[in-house]
């Protein structure tokens, strides 16, 4: 009965997600990866907190499974939204009861799950708990539960954890132990603290990463605090890393985030001058900081620059310089954008593309806001009768 039950489940959850095919041999059960795309589709579209948790428990989703944690996170955030704290409670709690599971990893995974959900005296109770339940602990299972506080956004809990739990369970902080803890201080608008970690991975023999400076020069360019920008270029070089493509990156979209695009491009013109070539996020960042500022001129010619530079531009660079386009009115240069994205089989959201044909038709190119509708409906039938209404305003 229970493999019946099985079956019959990825039959009904494969003809849900495949609904284009008409025939299926029920006998046939699906692979492990099909079932988890299936999953992942009926999470999206189910609002219903039981429904929710009867789909992920009749699933059996393990958290071994980079597709089954996905659709955890997916029911997660759904229940979260709507306040279903007890269901996610009672879900959680009774994963922690299935014998497979109990290994450090699927443990670290429950901890992490609690953190998205904001609940972290859950959180920190199920690593408390890994005693109890004949579970090792290592940094894996604190970098869980740093993470967890971090996604909660309960900053003192990291630090607090951070500096109590290490000694009272015996664990040996690591490099990703100390790089959440540097993003939550930066994160927080206490970037100066992270001189004082640095210090103590010196201390300890542990060695920051570039993941440690880009969060760092992130974090005082976030706080304006030049001058330790610089001490952190410093920092870098007396760790023998040397400001690559990635750091310059970090910087050009800090500065467009602070609303200075014109002195990221500045740092940008320098990158070049140094024989340094730039890549797709480079420009993207440069792109979208000059929208942001309602400089589209400036946006369109680096959009141009790029490809003469040899640099393809990405589905970031089209969708937003289309949507930004739109915004500015400036519809035909985003209908001939929106051409070579699609070509691409690059299309961008529905509200854009929506923008984008109203655009046309407010300039009388209706023609052209028929052909793009054609288009998309032909690409995406499933979604054809979301153009109904616009549709017929087209062949009024």
């Amino acid at each position: 009965m229970a493999s019946f039950s099985r079956i019959r489940l990825n039959f009904l959850l494969f003809r849900r997600h495949f609904s284009a095919i008409q025939t299926l041999d029920s006998t046939i059960p699906l692979t492990s990866k099909q079932k988890s795309r299936a999953l992942l589709s009926l999470l999206k579209s189910e609002e219903n907190p039981e429904r929710i948790i009867e789909i992920c428990r009749s699933a059996s989703l393990t958290p071994e499974s980079h597709l089954d944690r996905i659709a955890f996170s997916i029911a997660i955030s759904k229940l979260s939204n709507s306040q279903s704290f007890e269901t996610i409670s009672s879900f959680l709690e009774e994963l922690k009861t299935r014998p497979y599971l109990r290994i450090e990893k699927s443990m670290s995974h429950v901890i992490v799950l609690y953190g998205q959900a904001g609940m972290i005296d859950h959180a920190i109770r199920t690593f408390q708990q890994m005693d109890e339940l004949g579970i090792p602990r290592s940094p894996i299972s604190l970098n869980a539960l740093l993470f967890a506080c971090f996604a909660a956004k309960k900053f003192e809990e990291v630090n607090r954890i951070f500096f109590e739990f290490p000694k009272t369970y015996g664990i040996t902080p690591n490099l990703d132990t100390y790089n959440t803890v540097i993003k939550a201080f930066c994160e927080s608008g206490l970037s100066s603290f992270v001189y004082s970690i640095l210090a103590e991975m010196d201390r300890k023999g542990c060695k920051p990463n570039a993941t440690s400076f880009g969060v760092l020069l992130a974090g005082f360019y976030k706080e304006e605090k030049y001058e330790d920008v610089g001490k952190v270029l410093e920092l870098m070089e007396k760790h023998n890393f040397h400001q690559g493509i990635s750091t310059y990156n970090i910087r050009i979209q800090s500065l467009c985030k602070l609303k200075k695009s014109a002195e990221a491009k500045a740092l940008f013109d320098g990158m070049l001058s140094s024989g340094m070539k730039p890549n797709s996020v480079s420009y993207y960042h440069l792109i979208y900081g000059f929208c942001k500022e309602g400089d589209l001129e400036e946006a369109k010619r680096l959009f141009c620059d790029m490809q003469t530079k040899g640099c393809s531009p990405d589905s970031h660079c089209y969708f937003t310089l289309i949507y930004y386009l739109c915004q500015g009115q400036d519809f035909d240069t985003a209908f001939w954008l929106c051409k070579v994205s699609m070509e691409k089989d690059w299309v961008p959201n529905f509200s854009t593309m929506k923008a984008l044909v109203n655009g046309l038709v407010s300039i009388s190119k209706v023609e052209e806001a028929r052909e793009l509708v054609e288009q998309i409906k032909e690409k995406f039938k499933k979604n054809a009768d979301m153009w109904k209404e616009i549709e017929e305003g087209l062949h009024r």
